[in-house]
């Protein structure tokens, strides 16, 4: 049996449960995900940045902690809230339990909590913020309710431009890490490309330089619209006009850079089983999502672009094809670790569009 902790919500709202992983206080937003399976990935998705993560799915960590499967070399969240975690895992691939795993990454977690009610409580009033503490008499709920998620996307960018993929390759891409999953660079070097992982702040001049055949725009954290300077570079990178490809907040930059506006959603899309509309063809696909802002799809100009994808479920804009440039992005993640791969064929578009 774990420390008895406590989740607790900014409306005051108290939840029980047990600690495991680390033991540190932790205040940041509270959402959850609805992933059957791929709580490694979500675990090391850097879009996580400033959040505390509820699973909905009531077992976790059965299949044990696997490093090959993860999407960065860092912990997302700043907490972790789960029903059960399971403390005996079975898997060939482990090297581990999650309650070693969190204590040597510093990752604070609670399991035990009524995981249904929270979730229910915030898919009502909206995303909420929280505090992990062993103390919930002492919590301030004004300094909580004050909590704003900040400064993500350059805490999670990459420091140091490095190039990834093969030596003998097809094109050159350079991939703007705005705080991006790993599977998104093996799909373009699985394709036959080098990839130049760039941070955040890589200038228009510098992508010049490098001379580069495509440019992917990645997923990451936060609010896109606080990125005032990242938005101001990429309109002066989008003028160099090279075949542009964009997945989740980097979708959300583009259009920003093309006066868009954005919005935070009640709660967010984050899970495996998001269904998404092509508006060109009127198929639908299964999409896994982790985003909680979207592009308004009434502040898209027809002089430049049109709406690609659309959610099924609220209708909001899962992408943007750009007419006057050979660009396309969606907010939803076609590399999908974990998650379906029902929408990896948009990597083989991007490849077509460079050729």
């Amino acid at each position: 049996m774990g420390k008895t902790a406590y989740l607790v919500l900014e409306n005051g709202r108290v939840f029980r449960g047990e600690r495991f992983g680390a033991q540190d206080e932790v205040l940041a937003e509270v959402v959850f995900t609805t992933g059957m399976t791929g709580y490694l990935e979500a675990l090391t998705d850097r879009s996580y940045w400033g959040q505390i993560v509820v699973q909905t799915f009531p077992l976790i960590g059965n299949y044990g902690v696997i490093p090959a499967d993860f999407e960065s070399d860092v912990i997302g969240p700043k907490g972790y809230i789960v029903k059960h975690w399971c403390q005996a895992p079975s898997n060939f691939r482990s090297e581990g339990s999650l309650d070693a795993f969190f204590k040597d990454r510093g990752l604070a977690a609670l399991s035990g909590i009524d995981t249904r009610t929270l979730t229910k409580i915030i898919r009502e009033k909206g995303v909420m913020n929280g505090v992990i503490t062993d103390d919930p008499a002492s919590v301030d709920l004004a300094a909580v309710a004050a909590y704003k998620v900040e400064g993500a996307v350059r805490a999670m960018s990459t420091k140091e431009r490095r190039v990834e993929g093969p030596e003998d390759y097809k094109y050159k891409i350079a991939l703007m890490d705005y705080g991006m999953k790993d599977s998104i660079w093996k799909e373009l070097a699985q394709r036959g490309a080098q990839v130049h992982v760039c941070p955040c702040g890589t200038t228009a001049e510098e992508i010049a330089a490098l001379n580069v055949d495509g440019l992917m725009l990645s997923n990451g954290p936060g609010d896109p619209s606080e990125n005032v300077e990242l938005i101001e570079e990429l309109r002066r990178i989008n003028q160099l006009k090279k075949p542009t490809f964009g997945i989740c907040l980097g979708h959300q930059l583009m259009a920003l850079a093309h006066g868009c506006r954005t919005e935070k959603l009640k709660y967010g899309h984050r899970g495996e089983n998001q269904p998404v509309k092509n508006r060109e063809t009127g198929r639908v696909y299964i999409s896994s999502q982790n985003h909680g802002y979207a592009v308004v799809s009434e502040s898209l100009d027809p002089k430049w672009g049109k709406e690609l994808y659309v959610n099924v479920n609220d209708g909001t804009c899962e992408g943007v094809r750009y007419t006057h440039m050979p660009a396309f992005t969606v907010q939803f993640h076609p590399e999908a670790c974990g998650g379906p791969l029902d929408t990896r064929m948009l990597f083989d578009e991007f490849f077509a569009m460079m050729g």
